[in-house]
């Protein structure tokens, strides 16, 4: 048996609320779009299920969100996606953090109650860690990251 997972599905109350969130708001590009339906390229579908669909009368469960996940982004440029959201009306958990690995975070809410973290990729907080003066040592036990790979990313 070939088994490989393929991609997540989040199901929405209303499909064009999402993927607006989805694609204008978190910027994300749609590789199909069918509807009540979208598959975005990053590997996330959107579907808004059919009153008559045998998951919406038998499992599919309407309360907001579970809380018990969240879906996670990763940028090059946090400052400008904090501001982005900022100029939409977006629930949001908390604005920027640094983490206790020194990554900057944000969390928000998407139309559902899903929750939603956008953090800095590794090489970019590393890097700027690395640029405000704290040394490999320092970075590898904030991180975890070992020494070798740290001096990959700050080359």
């Amino acid at each position: 048996m070939n088994l490989k997972f393929h991609s997540s599905v989040i199901f929405v109350k209303d499909i064009n609320i999402s993927k607006d969130f989805y694609c204008e708001i978190l910027k994300q590009e749609i590789e199909n779009d069918f509807g009540n339906n979208i598959s975005l390229k990053c590997g996330i579908s959107l579907w808004q299920i059919p009153d008559w669909h045998h998951l919406n009368n038998n499992f599919y469960n309407k309360k907001a969100g579970n809380k018990a996940f969240e879906i996670y982004f990763e940028t090059d440029d946090i400052e400008e996606v904090a501001n982005n959201i900022s100029n939409h009306s977006i629930k949001i958990l908390h604005e920027i953090i640094e983490e206790s690995w020194g990554q900057k975070t944000i969390r928000i809410f998407d139309p559902d109650g899903n929750l939603v973290e956008i953090g800095e990729k590794l090489e970019v907080f590393i890097q700027r860690l690395f640029t405000t003066g704290t040394t490999l040592q320092q970075i590898s036990a904030k991180t975890g990251v070992s020494i070798n790979q740290i001096e990959k990313i700050i080359g």
